[in-house]
């Protein structure tokens, strides 16, 4: 028996033919009475959007009414939609998203994979050509027409108004305090929900300068309105996010200063805000060098030391994604990271955040000697024996690993937490399949001190 479906297309084609009759009443009353009313207008508007929705769900509905009558595979579906993906891709943790859904979630500010809800360290998305390629065979054996077009919405395309509107906002910017206020809000909420708003940017070498110009062309930070600097960084935030704006936000010259000083500056929300735009533009690697070399991981490590809950994630999340590259650990380490860093783990804050960058800078040797004398061991030991996050353990021994086989001084307090807990050896059998390699390494050289000192 047929599976129902949310819509009946006959009954759509009635309600668009009604749609158009009205629309046409209405467009006659605004063309031919020179007193009509806005009313009228807004009636005419609406009609509009009804008769673009119905012709949106049409679309896609001989696409929804194929899928329901076989069995589509959960692998094809997009985590997202639920339906069908046309255009699958890969994000940063691996998994596959419909292209338009995905961006979507990225465009709206999200910095986390909606399945894994993990940070995501950049916001690539990579073409998954063996799922496409699976997708498309699964739809010539089943019958079902695939659609070349896209989910894209309409409102995406930009009109001649939207362009002469983003012009306007920007000549703003070089006016009266009052008139920069209100044009920095505006393009702030514009960038914010309109993704080709942020492509706008790209268009133009001028336009992000235009954007920074009243915070450029003030010398004393106190001078700037804090409502001003924190809508016009928030945008910046809202134009990186745009993968193909990310080189050219990254590379206009004022712009990383301006985030440095909105780090040190400003209102909580800014602060934090400079962290976040830093944290996307830092997924190009010749971002991350730029970005290390302006002296940006000391104002992060500044704010990370404040302790500000709102600001937190944000930072920490910037610096993880600095330090991937090997030139900026040895930054971080320089600016004090290992020490501010161990002491919120000690204190349990953000703890799976602020691990991981431990992980990563565990490859740099005085990073390693330094958690080693600030008392890493102990504290590292406590976090595998309590907590329930298996990548926290994980990076845990990692960091162990590293330090016990640089510094020979640690193997007692090993071997006395092995004695005590069998901390180690729960691990080695439990753990993800990095930490029972690390682990076993671990019990390895502990037993081979024990057989040493039996046979001395």
């Amino acid at each position: 028996m047929a599976k129902t479906v949310e819509a009946d297309p006959t009954a759509a084609a009635k309600a668009a033919e009604e749609l158009k009759r009205e629309l046409a009443r209405l467009v006659r009353a605004i063309v031919h009475d020179d007193e009509f009313s806005a009313e009228t207008v807004d009636q005419a508007s609406r009609t509009l959007c009804a008769l673009k929705d119905l012709k949106a769900n049409r679309r896609s509905l001989s696409l929804r009414l194929s899928q329901s009558s076989v069995g589509l595979p959960e692998e094809f579906r997009c985590p997202i939609s639920k339906e069908l993906m046309r255009d699958p891709v890969i994000v940063a943790t691996g998994q596959t998203y419909d292209r338009p859904f995905i961006q979507n979630w990225l465009k709206s500010g999200n910095r986390i994979c909606p399945r894994t809800q993990q940070v995501l360290s950049h916001t690539i998305l990579t073409p998954n050509h063996l799922i496409r390629e699976m997708i498309s065979q699964w739809c010539k054996n089943n019958g079902v027409q695939l659609s070349d077009s896209l989910p894209y919405s309409d409102e995406e395309r930009l009109t001649e108004a939207d362009r002469d509107r983003f012009i306007s906002l920007l000549e703003k910017m070089s006016s009266t305090l009052s008139d920069q206020k209100q044009a920095a809000r505006e393009l702030r909420l514009l960038t914010k929900r309109m993704p080709s708003f942020r492509a706008l940017f790209g268009e133009s070498l001028d336009a992000i300068p235009q954007l920074l110009n009243p915070l450029s062309q003030n010398k004393s930070l106190s001078s700037i309105h804090p409502d001003l600097q924190e809508d016009l960084i928030t945008t910046l935030l809202n134009l990186s996010i745009h993968d193909n704006n990310k080189k050219l936000v990254a590379e206009t010259p004022m712009v990383v200063p301006l985030l440095l000083d909105a780090l040190r500056s400003g209102t909580i929300e800014t602060r934090s805000n400079a962290a976040a735009a830093l944290f996307t533009l830092s997924a190009l690697d010749s971002n991350k060098a730029l970005i290390g070399k302006s002296g940006a991981l000391k104002a992060l490590v500044d704010l990370l030391e404040e302790g500000h809950p709102l600001a937190m994630k944000d930072v920490a999340s910037a610096i993880f994604n600095l330090c991937i590259s090997h030139e900026n650990k040895s930054r971080a380490v320089r600016d004090g990271a290992v020490g501010v860093i161990l002491k919120k783990v000690m204190n349990r804050m953000h703890v799976d955040e602020l691990l991981a960058i431990l992980a990563i800078l565990s490859s740099n040797q005085k990073a390693v000697e330094e958690m080693g004398d600030l008392g890493a061991v102990p504290c590292l030991l406590s976090i595998i024996r309590d907590s329930s996050c298996a990548r926290n353990k994980e990076n845990c021994i990692a960091i162990l690993h590293t330090i016990c086989f640089s510094d020979r001084t640690k193997w007692k307090e090993l071997r006395d937490e092995e004695k005590t807990y069998a901390t180690i050896s729960q691990l080695a059998q439990n753990g993800t399949s990095r930490a029972k390699r690390k682990a076993s390494g671990i019990l390895e050289r502990l037993n081979r001190a024990v057989n040493l000192t039996h046979t001395a």
